[in-house]
């Protein structure tokens, strides 16, 4: 079937058209956002049977090289009786065309093609849900066993990272600063409960103040890195056994 008209699928798996297109196709002479809005008033439903959206197109003015263009994505019965419509030769060319895209999209091969797919998509969904979720819930559960403040070190230890080089990520990332030699959080994480701040005697007899982080710090700072692409060793390992699993 030679295509008149480009036809595309929408994620509720529906079969459109680009309005400006079918205008084109139809050779009507009505400039189109004139021509739509007065289609519209034969009873289509914006958001059910067309919805607005738009392009940018290049123009031949070097100081306005782009210019928006309104179009609409039309659904397949909506298309078809534009093209009725018009009582034209071009509308009834259009039409047809219309039933044979219709017949071909809903044939018993074209059904099980897309049922398929959808399988197969949902299949892979579930195995990226599962390889999040998995590891996620073994850290939360290790974390969770532990009620004692942690220094930094420990932290750092599940990330392979030394102390100076997670402080160091976690000033870069806007969470805290360093004030003679003590690390802060920064105000809109300080009342979070993330940290808790020891002061200790140093044999000198003078003091000094240890920033220590909670479970709830800990799991902060682990959700924060996982945004980032960093995981815990924990992780990295179990995520590994999975890959190795699945190529097998």
């Amino acid at each position: 079937m030679n295509e008149l008209i480009t036809t595309q699928h929408n994620k509720e798996g529906q079969v459109i058209v680009s309005g400006r297109e079918l205008h084109e196709f139809l050779d009507v002479r009505t400039k189109y956002k004139d021509w739509f809005p007065r289609m519209v008033n034969y009873g289509f439903v914006e958001n059910t049977d067309f919805i607005l959206v738009s392009q940018k197109c290049p123009t031949n003015n070097p100081k306005n090289p782009y210019t928006t263009i309104t179009d609409h994505h039309i659904t397949l019965p909506m298309a078809k009786e534009l093209s009725m419509i018009q009582r034209t030769e071009k509308g009834k060319q259009a039409r047809q065309y219309f039933l044979q895209v219709e017949a071909a999209w809903n044939s018993p091969e074209m059904i099980m093609k897309r049922a398929l797919e959808y399988a197969s998509h949902r299949v892979d969904q579930l195995q990226l849900e599962n390889a999040e979720l998995q590891p996620k819930a073994a850290y939360y559960d290790y974390v969770l066993q532990s009620d004692s403040l942690l220094r930094i070190t420990d932290i750092a230890k599940d990330y392979g990272m030394s102390a100076r080089q997670l402080n160091e990520l976690l000033h870069d990332l806007k969470v805290q600063y360093n004030l003679s030699g003590t690390w802060f959080l920064y105000q809109p994480h300080a009342d979070k409960g993330y940290t808790h701040s020891k002061t200790i005697k140093t044999r000198g007899g003078g003091t000094v103040q240890h920033t220590y982080w909670t479970n709830s710090g800990r799991l902060f700072i682990y959700e924060l890195l996982k945004h980032q692409g960093t995981y815990p060793l924990m992780e990295r390992q179990q995520l590994q056994k999975e890959v190795e699993l699945y190529e097998v």
